[in-house]
């Protein structure tokens, strides 16, 4: 049994209820889809829990463009990766300085791992965006229907399983093609020999699909679970509100999961 978070943005209030939930159902064994950064006003102390708590991390296009810079990136994205990079940068410790950075130095763009489930050995993906482009394509429920090549291509990569995160819209993706929301599963999907898939964990720290509860997912036995946590959202605004370089929507959003 493991779980796996994506996109916590720097959300520590919400962060620490999923690690917190994790902790309580007993799994012992953690995996992040990356942009653990990017967005919120903790990006130090998610990085340390990240860090103490995850077993493989990926890296994310806001992880990305802190180490190196920002690309397509909006005012508010872009202010805020200068932001936590100056925040990285001026930490006095130079351990946690240093660890912090060798981290996100150190993430891989894919992941990969052969799971013995039920009878068959399932094949797991990790990336933070698409089989294609690992660190930035965005793939959108809509794409089922208005690009369907382009899903026909993603899944052209996907052996078996992939898990992806960065749209912040969980569920589950599949070949034919089609889009499955969590609540269309109700709550969880059976991996199977041969059926693709790619499945997106969902946000922990700013989801978009209008449920502003903090979201991941854990694998027990054959099924992916879906989980949505409320946690103090009005904390983790009031905490980007205080900070100017921070773009006050990014707070706002929090409210309504956009």
């Amino acid at each position: 049994m493991f779980a796996i978070i994506s996109d916590i943005h720097s959300n520590l209030e919400a962060l620490s209820v999923v690690l917190k939930d994790i902790e309580e159902r007993g799994i012992k064994t953690i995996y992040c889809l990356g942009d653990v950064v990017g967005y919120g006003a903790n990006p130090k102390e998610c990085l340390d829990l990240v860090i103490e708590k995850t077993q493989n991390s990926v890296m994310g296009n806001h992880d990305y463009a802190v180490l190196f810079e920002p690309t397509n990136f909006n005012t508010g994205a872009e202010s805020a990766t200068y932001w936590t990079r100056r925040v990285l940068e001026e930490e006095p410790d130079p351990e946690k300085r240093a660890r912090r950075w060798q981290y996100l130095g150190r993430q891989r763009m894919r992941w990969t791992m052969k799971l013995p489930l039920d009878g068959f050995e399932a094949q797991l993906d990790f990336v933070h965006a698409s089989p294609r482009r690992p660190i930035n394509e965005y793939i959108f429920p809509d794409d089922v229907y208005t690009t369907s090549s382009k899903i026909t291509t993603l899944f052209d990569r996907t052996p078996h399983i992939c898990f992806v995160g960065h749209t912040h819209l969980p569920g589950v993706f599949l070949e034919d093609p089609d889009f499955y929301s969590p609540d269309e599963l109700g709550g969880k999907y059976p991996i199977i020999p041969n059926e693709k898939a790619i499945i997106n964990v969902g946000s922990v720290g700013q989801p978009r699909d209008r449920d502003n509860r903090a979201a991941y997912v854990y694998i027990k036995d054959n099924e992916v679970h879906f989980v949505r946590l409320e946690y103090d959202y009005k904390t983790a605004a009031e905490k980007i509100y205080a900070v100017p370089e921070l773009d006050n929507f990014e707070g706002d959003r929090l409210a309504d999961g956009r």
